[in-house]
């Protein structure tokens, strides 16, 4: 064999040892990357004394949901302590380009003990800030007016932990078969209709009761 040709085949076998480690430790750093050890968000309101937990799952730029926004906050003022509301993240973002920044919001509030007041915030004011093309300095501006630590704020809005605990939240959905949003659950049956209306929705929490006082 001629020189060169062995320092060829050398270069060669480098490289293609050289490529098998690369490939080895970014297969490493995408399995590490890629599991996460976050836990689905609890965000909930409510004793539950009657043994009632009615769950949704919701995204924050959705109309429907933001319709359903009113009817609910009269249902959590009406039974208060009887049972227990939980929200849970699934955002859409198909349909919803904005909708991550919000729930990413609504989670870095959290940090702060005020995701309830993000929550409620982000709902009454989807129609300011769901078309926004600026939509980070809004949420910062909400993060301003709910008294929040905002330089925080926004190191809680960026980070992986908070997209962790979305990430988290979604997968529970899928799951559970969620596919749209607003579903809803109570004691963990997904609940097909619960009304459009407060009376409606009364009746299905009334009828949950009943059911949850029988066991």
């Amino acid at each position: 064999m001629s020189k060169r040709f062995l320092i060829i085949l050398a270069v060669l076998v480098l490289g293609f040892v050289g490529f098998i480690a690369f490939q080895g430790k970014k297969d490493s750093n995408s399995a590490g990357n890629n599991s996460s050890s976050a836990q689905a968000s609890e965000h909930k309101i409510g004793a539950g004394n009657k043994g009632v937990t009615l769950l949704e799952y919701g995204d924050f730029q959705c109309t429907a949901c933001g319709a359903y926004f009113p009817i609910l906050q009269q249902v959590k003022e009406k039974y208060g302590d009887d049972i227990t509301f939980q929200f849970r993240h699934f955002p859409i973002v198909q349909s919803h380009p904005n909708a991550m920044a919000a729930h990413r919001a609504a989670e870095a509030a959290s940090k702060q003990n005020k995701f309830w007041e993000m929550h409620d915030m982000l709902y009454e004011r989807q129609q300011v800030w769901s078309e926004s093309q600026n939509i980070s300095q809004i949420m910062e501006d909400y993060a301003t007016e709910l008294a929040l630590n905002v330089e925080q704020f926004k190191t809680d809005y960026q980070s992986a932990e908070v997209n962790a605990v979305i990430n988290a939240d979604m997968d529970a959905g899928k799951a559970l078969k969620v596919t749209g949003t607003p579903t809803f659950f109570i004691n963990g049956e997904k609940v097909e209709n619960p009304g459009r209306t407060l009376e409606e929705f009364t009746k299905t929490i009334d009828d949950a009761i009943a059911k949850a006082q029988k066991q």
